[in-house]
């Protein structure tokens, strides 16, 4: 079994190659040809939990990804995981690696396919809403998405949110209504339970895209959730967390206009008027990981990358 660390994972990792292979993965889960049951918790006193999160993919195999959220960590990341790939034809662990860098990258590649499917021609200034791992994950991964004239950052701690955007060429709003008013993109990264992004706030025609998970309240407007034209990986985000997002729990499945593999598939439409709100709510699914961790699992193998060791013998 090939065992691979994050410095492993972030070398391996061609994030341009990221994209393209989030988009097979949500075609073939829309389509029904991927199995995935939906995430299970347990959780760890009052606010850890540990989730596990299996599936299979034509395209890129067998696995399971263990992830814990600890919303209160101050000195390592909220979120820690390890996936487990296992050969698709005999069920043997083939791959042990790390998927904390993978959940930062494969979430945010994510948000910027459904960015890229979903926001106007014409967008040009982005609002990052959020200053920890996805918030720096998200400028790298939406840059290519639009020709982007400014970017902003907003978040809780000012000082963090001006050291972040110095950190990466952007600009630090005063506020989350700052970073808001004006945007043509906002992507909400945080864990609040109160919202960050306000329907009045959006300008027409903005594109919102949520990544936080909270289990109950969440970071997004009930406003826009009841007036966006609405985007979700799998209509299974609508059940409670933690299968499915807090903002979402207890819609109609009529609330929904597509998953985002309907709209790579181009069995639903995308945005439809230069003037609608649409929303991408991500709860983050197996899919998403194994489509990383296939990218990585064969960069490895042509590289000799990573530390290879035996589990068992196995004895004809």
């Amino acid at each position: 079994m090939l065992v691979l660390t994050r410095s492993d994972v972030e070398e391996l990792l061609d994030l341009a190659e990221l994209e393209d292979a989030l988009a097979r993965a949500h075609a073939e889960l829309s389509a029904g040809a991927a199995s995935m049951p939906p995430r299970i918790a347990a959780w760890a006193k009052e606010t850890g939990l540990l989730g596990a999160m299996p599936a299979y993919l034509p395209s890129a195999g067998l696995g399971c990804k263990l992830v814990t959220l600890f919303p209160g960590n101050t000195d390592r990341p909220t979120h820690q995981a390890a996936i487990m790939l296992f050969d698709p034809e005999t069920g043997t662990p083939v791959a042990l690696m790390d998927g904390t860098y993978v959940t930062e990258a494969r979430t945010a590649g994510t948000a910027a396919l459904a960015a890229r499917l979903l926001a106007r021609e014409d967008a040009h200034v982005l609002a990052i809403l959020g200053t920890g791992a996805q918030a720096r994950a998200h400028v790298r991964a939406f840059a290519g998405v639009r020709d982007w004239r400014e970017v902003r950052i907003a978040g809780r701690d000012r000082v963090k949110a001006e050291r972040l955007a110095a950190e990466l060429g952007a600009t630090a709003a005063a506020s989350f209504e700052d970073a808001v008013r004006g945007a043509d993109v906002v992507a909400a990264t945080t864990h609040s339970p109160d919202p960050v992004v306000r329907r009045e706030w959006l300008a027409p025609g903005a594109h919102v895209s949520s990544v936080g998970a909270t289990q109950s309240g969440g970071e997004v407007d009930p406003a826009i959730v009841a007036d966006a034209t609405l985007v979700v990986e799998t209509r299974a985000a609508l059940a409670p967390p933690p299968a499915g997002a807090s903002e979402l729990s207890g819609l109609e499945a009529s609330a929904v206009h597509a998953e985002l593999g309907e709209l790579v598939s181009g069995a639903r439409p995308g945005r439809t008027t230069p003037v609608e709100t649409t929303l991408y709510k991500s709860v983050g699914v197996a899919v998403q990981d194994l489509a990383a961790a296939a990218l990585v699992l064969a960069a490895a193998r042509e590289r000799g990358a990573g530390l290879t060791i035996e589990l068992e013998e196995i004895h004809p």
